[in-house]
């Protein structure tokens, strides 16, 4: 059998990438895959809170309990301004991406996973 020819330029270049595009590739499928559960997760506890509101609305009006709505205001009002919302969704992402050779393929995906899910 005669020996086979050398790979051209564009071969060649495509085998040292291989590696590179296992990752990407693995990135981009585990980054949706979080983005899509993280969303379908985030509308289940949605659902549940909503529930939950509305079971203490109910006990409320039938005079079962007293929910002073000033309170939880302000217990809540520190945890929803801009500043603590971009640094819990930076840590989300520093949490999902620690130590991941393909965390640019990975967080491109995860937001198209939470847009898609």
């Amino acid at each position: 059998m005669p020996p086979s020819p050398p790979p051209s330029g564009q071969s060649l270049s495509l085998i040292r990438l291989a590696p590179a595009l296992g990752q990407i590739s693995l990135g981009a499928i585990l980054g949706f895959a979080a983005g899509y559960a993280v969303k379908v997760i985030g509308k289940i506890a949605l659902v549940v809170v909503g529930i939950l509101f509305v079971a203490l609305q109910l006990l409320a009006a039938g005079g079962y309990l007293q929910i002073n709505w000033l309170e939880v205001q302000r217990s809540a009002a520190p945890l929803l301004t801009q500043n603590a919302l971009q640094a819990d969704w930076s840590a989300l992402l520093a949490t999902l991406t620690h130590n991941l050779p393909f965390s640019g393929a990975f967080v491109v995906f995860f937001i198209l996973g939470l847009r898609r899910g």
